[in-house]
């Protein structure tokens, strides 16, 4: 009795690699398929067609086309490849001739950090089995179970995301939008920004760098649900809260001795419910974080009103 998708997908074997997975695949659906990882690098891909500019594209350069990635934001694929937990059938449109299959990959720490793709080109999805295509899914997230890159691609992709919302010229493109929605999910409704700060004295800039890297490590055991990073001249900690008012949400707690065992000064936004706005906290936490500084000699902590109060 001849095997069906999903059984020939169970029976292929871990440990030859994902192109070896890929091109399996290939010869089950009968359609091109590839992985990205959350940096839209091609991590491999099946044979595919060349005649198609989007998969010449992919192939030719290692990720999307811009033009590709501005119609899936406008078609809002972002926004639910980010949210995707399960295999995401979406059809064709004006702008995209054929119909895609998307699956997102989790690391061993259950953190979203690829996805897989398959076009409708050459097999209609009409016969698809999305239970075979899910049995793929599972067959891949065993086989980078244990790949370094994917382990550590999850905090790698958040500290780049938040510096790419920092960064006032990369903000205004759909091209990091997805990033931006998966970094969102992890807050609650509110979020809160904080900017700590550490005297630099006359250390060389790679010397600072590096104390801020280590400072950011002691933070991290403190506060394990913030996320942050390094950028110009301050730890930037992303926080949610359930509650609006600073005062009630406390996103720092009220223990501040860690700020003043290390010598460090925290400043901290008001809340705000859109990410894309991250950029305008941060630099509304900077000034609470320099006016306190200014005033308030002795204190660790600023937090933010019309007035910055410690």
């Amino acid at each position: 009795m001849e095997m069906g998708a999903r059984e020939q997908i169970n029976a292929l074997e871990n440990g030859k690699g994902v192109q070896y997975l890929l091109e399996s695949a290939y010869a089950i659906f009968k359609n091109p398929i590839f992985m990205m990882d959350s940096f839209y690098s091609l991590i491999a891909a099946s044979k595919g067609p060349e005649e198609l500019s989007y998969w010449k594209d992919l192939i030719t350069t290692g990720t999307y086309s811009l033009e590709y990635r501005q119609i899936l934001g406008k078609e809002g694929i972002y926004d639910l490849v980010a949210k995707a937990v399960k295999p995401l059938l979406i059809k064709k449109s004006e702008n995209r001739k054929f119909g895609i299959l998307a699956g997102p990959i989790f690391n061993r720490d259950k953190a979203l950090v690829s996805t897989i793709v398959m076009y409708e080109y050459y097999s209609s999805f009409d016969t698809i089995d999305l239970e075979a295509f899910e049995a793929l899914m599972k067959k891949i997230t065993n086989e980078i179970r244990d790949y370094e890159y994917f382990a550590a691609m999850s905090r790698t992709f958040l500290i780049d995301a938040i510096r790419r919302l920092l960064d006032i010229h990369a903000n205004s493109t759909l091209v990091n939008h997805s990033q931006a929605q998966i970094l969102r999910n992890y807050f609650d409704q509110y979020l809160y920004v904080a900017v700590v700060y550490a005297e630099r004295h006359s250390l060389l800039e790679t010397v600072h760098q590096s104390r801020l890297e280590y400072f950011k490590s002691l933070l991290k055991i403190n506060y394990k649900s913030f996320k942050s990073a390094v950028y110009e001249d301050y730890i930037v900690m992303l926080m949610g809260s359930k509650q609006k008012d600073c005062d009630k949400a406390m996103p720092l707690g009220r223990d501040y001795r860690l700020f003043e065992y290390n010598d460090l000064y925290v400043g901290v936004s008001d809340s705000f419910e859109d990410i894309y706005e991250l950029r305008r906290y941060y630099d509304q936490a900077v000034a609470a974080l320099k006016s306190g500084m200014e005033s308030n000699r002795g204190q660790r902590v600023y937090i933010f009103t019309d007035e910055p109060r410690s």
